[in-house]
Order: C-alpha cells, then structure tokens, then sequence
C-alpha cells in the first residue's frame, strides 16, 4: 500500500512540473509584477522542468 501512494504523490509533482513548463508565461503574469517577464518564464520553465524529472524519477525508483 505504501509504494502505490508514493507512486501518486510522484505523478502529482511530475504533473505539476508539467503544468509550470506548460503555464509558465500565464503563472508569470499573475503572480510577478515586475517588468521582464520573459526571464521569469524562462526561470518558472526551468524549475517545472525539474520537478517533473524529480517527479519521474521518484515514480521509476519505488518498487
């Protein structure tokens, strides 16, 4: 029973890796007020890029 909720919880961070690569640029826009949004897309893609590969490699390493 353990290994399946560790499973779910390692698809829900991979999931939300994606959603920040996938909705960097919109998340930018509400939540940061200041005026270069192209380097904090770029910052938010590349911390969601990260987390979905923590996300999957947790998910591969539970037996």
């Amino acid at each position: 029973m353990f290994p399946i909720i560790i499973r779910i919880i390692a698809a829900i961070i991979a999931l939300i890796g994606v959603i920040l690569i996938y909705d960097s640029r919109i998340i930018t826009k509400n939540f940061f007020g200041f005026g270069d949004q192209n380097e904090a897309t770029t910052g938010l893609k590349i911390v969601g890029f990260f987390v979905a590969i923590l996300g999957g490699v947790i998910f591969y390493l539970v037996k």
